[in-house]
């Protein structure tokens, strides 16, 4: 199928002038196009493969058994396949930066639109501010003792030093300003470090070869099918990420069709990469020893090749992980705080793209800003943060999958380059599963949210929201619903 034509300009497309002095490959909206297909994938691919798979390994294969926690991984990669099918359609038709905000504006209207936005943007700002934290945390694996020098105070029972600090503070300045000169470099970094965590992996195969035993496997399940919905709660948490792809969109020099093709096989990658980790880490370590293990995959590594070296080498490309879904979650973030200020949404500050780095700096800075804080406060407040930040997202989830079915049946016509097979059907399954994710963090489920802290959040969070929803004039939903919300408030300030 041939291409689609690009979308219509935005309000801050570059004008005569700008179009003159803007670099070569810069697009109607003024962002560059230069991502291809192999840093659309790393982009991808990297936010979704952070740390997690570093330290829960054991759990998972106590609770279901290596094969068992393997298969939980397959099933939990089809369901947000599911998911990220509605997206793939979408981001192929409406391909503009800020992913979710525009299909809902066409979908949804404003609110529509208000509401997937600002549920995003927590869920993209808690997971940056959180790998400020995770860097200096994993160094400490690595060097032990040295973070805890200089210490400062203690925040709920953590204890914040001096050197935490410092290395959290550095890392936060070096990925914000990666980001702001550009996504060229920020895109050469992500590829450079998930080829670093891939070779990480393929050494971890290669070692089964070496030390793996195939009865260290045994039992290849356990628990049955609690065990395996224990490791299901899990997997909708590790595989958030394939949704940058939609954030970034304005940038990718790819046929529309190709776009949508590559979020689905971004998820694919990561389910082949929580089966390999599962696989081969019950290769090498029984459960009760994985489950003992500080960190089981490293500690994995090393029996494999009876090397503490290749122990270390893993959680280096822990680390890496750690950086690729930094550098993804502050791309996403800038972008869609940038499409909210295009359409009026949240003041025009955050929507200045850079003149010559062609990047939403302003975004970028306000997002950097807050990693730059975020040592301070230690892990325990972090992570009450990100379990926020996670609900928020997974409402998100919701809202384009009611745009989904809704452009399907009001929009039939509509152009759509690459379209999910079976589409109502997939949006539908999309919604529940969605909804079903949702309920996880209520009380009384597995993932619930922290009473009071991370509803406190929640609520605050979304108390802002609604105020600031609230000032939207009801601009319905049409695929010029974003020229009619800017003309609207536009002439209530020329009122006011």
């Amino acid at each position: 199928m041939s291409d689609a034509p690009d979308t219509p300009e935005s309000s801050t497309a570059p004008g005569p002038s700008d179009a003159s002095r803007a670099p070569a490959g810069t697009g109607q909206d003024g962002f560059l196009k230069v991502l291809g297909r192999g840093d659309v994938l790393a982009l991808a691919f990297g936010a979704m493969i952070g740390f997690g798979w570093i330290v829960l390994t054991g759990d998972f294969i106590d609770a279901a058994g290596s094969v068992g926690a393997a298969i939980a991984f397959v099933i939990g990669g089809v369901v947000i396949a599911l998911v990220g099918l509605t997206y793939a359609e979408l981001v192929a038709a409406m391909p503009r930066a800020g992913g979710e905000h525009h299909y809902a504006l066409r979908a949804l209207g404003a609110r529509g639109a208000f509401t997937a936005s600002w549920a995003m943007v927590l869920g993209y700002v808690s997971v940056v501010a959180f790998e400020a934290v995770a860097v200096p945390q994993t160094l400490g694996y690595l060097l032990p003792g040295a973070m805890d020098a200089g210490h400062l105070w203690t925040v709920a029972d953590y204890d914040v030093s001096a050197a935490q600090v410092a290395v959290g503070v550095l890392a936060a300045v070096v990925m914000t300003g990666l980001n702001y000169i550009g996504i060229r470099p920020a895109g050469v970094f992500q590829t450079i470090a998930v080829l670093f965590l891939l070779a990480a992996g393929a050494v971890m195969i290669a070692g089964t070869a070496v030390g793996g035993s195939a009865a260290t496997m045994e039992p290849l399940f356990t628990g049955g099918v609690a065990g395996m919905f224990t490791v299901l709660v899990a997997v909708p948490f590790l595989f958030v990420g394939f949704d940058v792809i939609p954030q970034s969109a304005s940038e990718i020099r790819l046929p529309f069709r190709q776009v949508g093709r590559l979020l689905v096989v971004s998820v694919a990658c990561a389910a082949a990469w929580y089966v390999m980790i599962m696989l081969t880490a019950g290769a090498a370590l029984g459960p009760e020893e994985l489950t003992a293990a500080e960190l089981a995959s490293p500690d994995a590594m090393a029996a494999l090749w009876n090397s503490p070296a290749m122990g270390n080498l893993l959680v280096v490309g822990g680390l890496a992980g750690l950086l690729t879904s930094w550098n993804a979650f502050l791309i996403g973030g800038s972008r869609l705080l940038y499409a909210m200020a295009e359409s009026r949404m949240v003041p025009a500050w955050f929507g200045h793209l850079h003149p010559r780095f062609r990047t939403p700096g302003n975004a970028l800075l306000f997002i950097g800003a807050l990693s730059v804080l975020a040592p301070l406060f230690g892990r325990p407040m972090l992570v009450w943060l990100v379990d926020a930040g996670g609900v928020n997202i997974v409402v998100a989830y919701i809202v384009v999958a009611v745009s989904f079915l809704v452009l399907r049946r009001r929009e039939p016509g509509m152009e759509r380059p690459f379209r999910t097979p079976a589409g109502p059907a997939v949006g539908v399954a999309a919604l529940v599963l969605s909804f079903g994710l949702l309920a996880l963090y209520l009380p009384g489920m597995p993932a619930a949210l922290v009473w009071p802290w991370e509803w406190v959040i929640v609520g605050a969070w979304w108390i802002a929201g609604l105020a600031m929803m609230a000032r939207l004039p009801k601009v319905a939903p049409g695929a010029d619903a974003e020229e009619r919300l800017i003309a609207e408030i536009d002439r209530r300030t020329r009122r006011g």
